[in-house]
Formats: C-alpha cells, sequence, structure tokens
C-alpha cells in the first residue's frame, strides 16, 4: 500500500468524523496527528492542508461536483461524497498532486472501503472534472449571495448577516482571509527568555519565525510539524495566543497583587498572560466548565512555570459567592458563534446556524449578569468574544451598561480579518463605579 494512499484513507476517517459523526475539526486532526506521530512531516502536511482545505472549500466543491455528476451530492453515500469532495480539492487546490494520481487513489479507496460497484462512477466523475478544471461555470454575480456563497464556500444565510452588518467590501474581505493559509501566532514570556534567544532557538529547530510589527512578544511560526515536538515549546517559553485577543491584558493594565478571574479561560492563554503581568504578585483564576478544558489551562500552567495562577473547574452560570465584590479584573471571554476564526476551525461555517447564534447571545447574557457581580468597585470587566456578530458583541455590550448595575464602558474594539491584524476579535472594558 503506498504512503498516498495511507494518507488518502486517514484523510477520509478525519473528514467523515467531521462532517457524518459531528466532531469538531481542530479535534478530529489533532487526535489523529496524535495517534500517527511516526508519520513523516511531509506526509502530515499533506493530512492537515487536505482535510483543512476539503472543509474550507465544501460548497464550492458541492457546487462543481453537481455540474458533473448525474447523483447530486446530497443524494451520494457519505463515503463516496467525501472521496469526491477530496478528489476535487486535490486537484483543483494541491498541483504537488497529479491529478492522474487523485482519481486512481480515490479509486482505490472506494473499492478499500467496500464501494466496489461504484467505483466507475468515482472514476467517471473525477475524470470528468480533471479535464474541465479551467471551464467550472460559477454563478453570476448578479446574484450577490449565492455568488459570494460558492466562490468563498459560506453559507447563504451568514453572507446575509454580514452584508447587513458591514459594507460589502468587508465582507469580501472576510471571506478572502479566512480561506488563506496563516502561520500559528505565539506570545513569548520575555521574564523568561529574550526574544533574540528564542528566535535563535527556535531556527535551531527548522522553525520559520516573524516577528510581529505591533506587539513585541509575539512571533509567527511556520514550517514546523507539531508544537509538542519542540522543545521550546515544551519548555514553556511561549503560548498559542493570536494578536487579536493579546489586547485582553494591554487593556486591563494589571496592577500588583490584583486578583483576576478568567470565568471561561480555556486553553488560558489571557489568564497566562495577565500572570505574566503581574510579575509573580497577585493571583489569578483561569475557570472553565469541564475536566477536559481545566486539564488544558493545567497542562499550560505548568509549562509556564507560573505560580500566582490556578485552574479552577466552575460554571460560570453558578453564582460564587466567596468572590461577590472582590476581583480588580474580570475577564469574560465567553462561548461564542466563532465566525472570527473561521480560518482555524473550517468546519464551524457549517456548524453554525442563526438560531444558535441568538442561543448563545442569550447564554452571554446570562453569564454576565453572574460574573459582573465578581468585579469589586473600581474594579474592571473586559468582555469578549471572538465572532464579528454585532448581536453577541456591541449590543451585548449595551446591554451590560443597561442590567449590570454601576458599570460603564471604557473602550471597546471590533477587529475583522482582512481590514485588521489577526482573528475576527470583539473586546469591550467597562469599570465598575465606586472605589
Amino acid at each position: 500500500m503506498s504512503a498516498y494512499t495511507n494518507s488518502r484513507e486517514l484523510i477520509l476517517e478525519i473528514l467523515l468524523q467531521i462532517t457524518r459523526d459531528g466532531e469538531y475539526s481542530h479535534i478530529a486532526l489533532k487526535n489523529a496527528l496524535d495517534q500517527y506521530q511516526y508519520l513523516d512531516k511531509k506526509e502530515r502536511a499533506f493530512i492537515t492542508r487536505a482535510v483543512n482545505g476539503t472543509l474550507e472549500r465544501m460548497i464550492e466543491l458541492d457546487y462543481i461536483l453537481d455540474q458533473f455528476s448525474k447523483v447530486k451530492v446530497g443524494k451520494m453515500k457519505p463515503v463516496i461524497r467525501t472521496i469526491l469532495r477530496s478528489g476535487v480539492y486535490q486537484m483543483k487546490y494541491m498541483d504537488s498532486v497529479p491529478n492522474s494520481a487523485v482519481c486512481n487513489e480515490s479509486v482505490k479507496l472506494a473499492v478499500k472501503k467496500g464501494f466496489t460497484n461504484l467505483r466507475g462512477f468515482v472514476n467517471g466523475v473525477l475524470r470528468n472534472i480533471s479535464r474541465n478544471l479551467e471551464d467550472i461555470r460559477y454563478p453570476s454575480e448578479e446574484d450577490k449571495v449565492y455568488h459570494l456563497s460558492v466562490r468563498y464556500s459560506l453559507p447563504e444565510w451568514l453572507l446575509k448577516q454580514w452584508l447587513a452588518q458591514y459594507d460589502e467590501a468587508s465582507a469580501r474581505r472576510m471571506a478572502e482571509e479566512f480561506l488563506k493559509e496563516k502561520p500559528v501566532t505565539v506570545r513569548f514570556n520575555p521574564e523568561r527568555i529574550s526574544k533574540k534567544e528564542l528566535i535563535q532557538m527556535l531556527e535551531a529547530e527548522d522553525v520559520c519565525v516573524k516577528e510581529d510589527e505591533t506587539f513585541p512578544c509575539a512571533l509567527h511560526l511556520s514550517g514546523y510539524d507539531h508544537l509538542s515536538g519542540l522543545l521550546s515549546f515544551r519548555q514553556g517559553y511561549y503560548q498559542v495566543q493570536d494578536i487579536s485577543s493579546m489586547q485582553v491584558a494591554e487593556w486591563a493594565e494589571v496592577q500588583k497583587d490584583d486578583y483576576v478571574i478568567d470565568v471561561c479561560a480555556a486553553p488560558g492563554g489571557k489568564a497566562l498572560h495577565m500572570a505574566e503581568c503581574l510579575k509573580g504578585s497577585g493571583h489569578v483564576e483561569a475557570r472553565d466548565l469541564t475536566e477536559y478544558k481545566v486539564g488544558l489551562i493545567r497542562e499550560n500552567i505548568m509549562r509556564s512555570g507560573l505560580t500566582n495562577i490556578e485552574a479552577l473547574r466552575w460554571d460560570a452560570l453558578q453564582p460564587d459567592e466567596r468572590v461577590i465584590g472582590k476581583a480588580d479584573i474580570v475577564i469574560a471571554d465567553l462561548p461564542c458563534s466563532g465566525l472570527g476564526v473561521l480560518g482555524k476551525k473550517p468546519d464551524l461555517r457549517y456548524k453554525m446556524t442563526r438560531e444558535a447564534q441568538k442561543e448563545l447571545a442569550a447564554l452571554q447574557r446570562d453569564i454576565l449578569a453572574v460574573v459582573s457581580g465578581y468585579v469589586k468597585p473600581g474594579g474592571k470587566l473586559l468582555y469578549s468574544t471572538c465572532t464579528v456578530n454585532r448581536e453577541e458583541n456591541e449590543e451585548n455590550a449595551g446591554w451590560i451598561q443597561e442590567h449590570c448595575e454601576g458599570f460603564r464602558l471604557i473602550r471597546e474594539k471590533q477587529t475583522l480579518p482582512g481590514r485588521d491584524a489577526g482573528d475576527g476579535f470583539y473586546l469591550a472594558m467597562f469599570r465598575k463605579e465606586g472605589s
């Protein structure tokens, strides 16, 4: 069995876990690559790109398949549909793989999975598309929403929402940005290692490093296999964190001995950043709902070597009477629709619905009603999401001022992919009246 066949079988299984079984893409991909750590760097990169790319372009891929297949995508068996989607993606967007190899290996995979009777169907559809890749007919731009939906593989309801909340140029920029491959952004602790030393260490580990122009402690990494394989990561010199969320600690302007509560903290980037800013003083409580999420925070705390931070399992909807009116700073980075990070979690564009958005906006208000009570007079509440939906962002910031007594909005910011650096991210900072 060839390496390509092994890789494609794994790609198929990962995609089925996501599209058929409902697993989140980043979890399914991580679990598979952790299980097959013996795969070489090039093969792991191929698997990652094929999985994420197929998900990113799935609406476009289905549109193409429907032009060349008598059996429409919605009527296909899940295994065959997934083989064809991945095959079309590889032919159209992965130049390193010959189209003939894609067709042949896709047929072999269909046979191996028990669909010998459909080998001719798979072969015929993919070879027909291969011959006509340059002549694909796309929807007319006169039907703006449908055209954008197919071109950028975004659901029509979402594009309608963006076009209602933002101008067309912003919507297009976001859509384009989510399809671009990007490096991983990390924040390093200058108290533990200098930028120069860390860059030298990373380059010695064959990592491509780019400094960030805005945040001195941010670096953009690419070209590595997996982070856990890097000694620099295991030694806790840096944490994965987007530059947009680094603003939380910057805005907070934490003071010596401050008591900070991060109510939905996993995996802990913002809480760790606050603990670093405290330089050994004060105390940070990083909370989350499940043992799994708290475990992720604890892993990052252990790597960091910080001693003024702890992880605690707590349901943010349940009031904690012990801390009412005691926190200098409360960070409320709450569960949201995640539409600002579609480039990192491409399956969210298909999982999220308008109804789910409304439920999340209501959940955010329920949590805010509880955790705002932890802020002491004169203290700060930082509310943030990784989405670009105004109902979850600006409208909820207005709700805080109306329903959480004593809070005054100090500043707010919405970053948009393609317009601003970093993820789509909303941040609002409030101060509680009193002293």
